[in-house]
């Protein structure tokens, strides 16, 4: 004869089998936070990232050749090599996808278990916002396709390619894009934040140039965003998109070359000639009318000691380049060939690629070195004159003071040719920055084991302080690309300070990463 059991006796006899289930598991803690996910209440924030549980468990869905390892790897310390020193991401454990798929399977890992995650390209970010992180880091290395369409307006170019590669790549086969200036500098870094670069007389920032970003957002969704299906996303993509996504390809216009070499003429100048120099400066860009020749790319400057010109001040160093022949650009730079009395000069003819080593931005004159570096910057239109000579003179007084921050500082003055850039509507896009020609930054390396980062600190500020009484005091404008998290870096003066700007980013921010995931690069939100 059957016979049945009361039903409360059943569930206590479940409930009994559960609590032996649930004792023999590891411990709910964060040193040991690895329980199976269905008996998890709520998501548990590791302290340590455990390698082997992140390869047993992740591992398996992702594509082959793709890597897991921590610091105990060889590869390591390469896999996290970044250019700024000062206040690096704590990177506890890399991943290398093989596959555009894999990083939305990362990403979802890490939003299910709680683990911060940090995209990376080539390490040249390095604002101070960066050293909150503590997490998995996203190393995009392996994700360096580059594809060009058959219809050859366009090119598709995977999130780990750099600017040197596709310079070189698209230029042996007859084409240029938008890219950085500094060779060995990641393309997706700068774009997010609009870009700058050599050809955006012609043809506009980067990010004007996109036609199609794959990302994955702040919950490990992927997705193909552009212009027409998903214009907010979109828009917000061009100016601040290191707030809001991970860009696994993105598919830009390109361009046939045009010429098979361009010119570049470089001049040494002495600091008295410096008034000269700048109002010289001030007529060539015609900032009042937006005329700079569009094929004059960017031209770089910087005050530096150069103990073959002077032992104790300062000297201008400054660096043309045109996109064509060596007759037109010195047609267009007479006023400074001749006019203004030099110490020196180079100049010649070289294809797009080879600009980098000409201009002194490559990696052989230490344009990708790691260091300890002071920083600070700021957006012009114009140069003032005033306020240029009143900062020569304190840097040679803080040269004299401090030796050995001397001789690594620099002024860096990147000058660009703006006509493409001012044919953008200014409310298009989330960059917000059109109107200003000039990129002023200030750097000076910090010895190791020395204690100078306190007066190098000092400096900076004193710099910047001196470049913004000479603009706007009140409303600084700082390209978010060269921000590095000072208390005086408003999110205004990166982001814009009309009102409707940051209302509309932040309205984003809370529909695409409530959760302030993507909040480690120049966040639009505190994290």
């Amino acid at each position: 004869m059957a016979t049945t059991t009361p039903f409360h006796l059943v569930r206590l006899g479940c409930l009994a089998i559960f609590l032996c289930l649930a004792a023999a598991l590891p411990s709910h803690s964060s040193s040991s936070p690895h329980v199976p996910r269905y008996f998890r209440r709520y998501p548990v924030s590791p302290r340590n990232i455990s390698v082997a549980t992140i390869q047993r468990e992740l591992g398996p869905t992702l594509s082959q050749g793709s890597t897991i390892f921590g610091p105990e790897n060889p590869g390591f310390a390469n896999a996290t090599h970044r250019f700024s020193l000062l206040s690096p991401p704590g990177v506890q454990i890399v991943v290398i996808p093989a596959h555009e798929s894999d990083v939305s399977e990362i990403v979802k890992y890490c939003v299910h278990n709680t683990i911060e995650f940090l995209a990376y390209n080539r390490g040249h970010g390095s604002t101070t916002s960066l050293g909150k992180f503590k997490g998995l880091q996203i190393n995009m290395q392996l994700l360096n396709n580059i594809t060009i369409a058959a219809d050859k307006k366009s090119a598709m170019l995977q999130g780990g390619t750099y600017n040197d590669q596709v310079m070189r790549t698209l230029w042996d086969q007859g084409y240029v894009t938008m890219t950085g200036s500094t060779d060995c500098v990641g393309v997706m870094g700068p774009a997010l934040g609009g870009g700058h670069g050599r050809y955006e007389g012609m043809y506009g920032l980067i990010s004007d140039n996109f036609l199609q970003l794959n990302v994955v957002l702040a919950d490990g969704s992927a997705m193909a965003v552009d212009a027409k299906s998903d214009p907010d996303l979109w828009w917000a993509l061009q100016g601040a998109g290191h707030n809001f996504a991970i860009v696994t390809s993105l598919k830009m216009r390109i361009f046939p070359r045009q010429v098979d070499s361009w010119h570049y003429h470089s001049y040494y100048w002495t600091g008295d000639q410096l008034e000269t120099v700048f109002k010289a400066m001030n007529a060539f860009h015609r900032s009042d009318n937006g005329t700079t020749p569009p094929r004059m790319g960017v031209n770089a400057g910087a005050v530096v000691m150069n103990s073959t010109i002077s032992a104790t001040e300062a000297s201008l160093y400054w660096s043309f380049t045109y996109a064509g022949p060596a007759a037109e650009a010195e047609a267009l730079l007479a006023p400074f060939f001749g006019s203004i009395p030099n110490a020196g000069e180079e100049s010649g003819d070289v294809p797009y690629p080879d600009l980098s080593a000409a201009q002194r931005v490559d990696a052989a004159h230490g344009g990708c070195n790691s260091g300890t570096y002071a920083t600070s910057s700021i957006l012009m239109r114009d140069y003032n004159v005033t306020a240029q000579r009143r900062a020569y003179d304190s840097f040679n007084v803080w040269a004299a003071r401090y030796p050995d921050l001397g001789r690594r500082a620099r002024y860096y003055y990147e000058g660009y040719a703006t006509k493409a850039v001012h044919e953008v509507d200014d409310a298009a896009t989330a960059y917000p920055h059109r109107d200003e020609t000039h990129i002023v930054y200030f750097s000076t390396g910090v010895p190791e084991g020395s204690d100078l980062l306190g007066p190098a600190t000092e400096w900076a500020k004193a710099t910047w302080d001196i470049w913004v009484e000479g603009e706007d005091p009140v409303r600084p404008k700082i390209y978010v690309n060269y921000a590095k998290g000072h208390s005086y870096e408003t999110t205004e003066a990166i982001y814009g300070y009309e009102p409707w700007r940051l209302e509309k980013l932040r309205r984003l921010k809370a529909k695409y990463d409530p959760q302030n995931r993507f909040g480690y690069y120049v966040p639009i939100v505190s994290k």
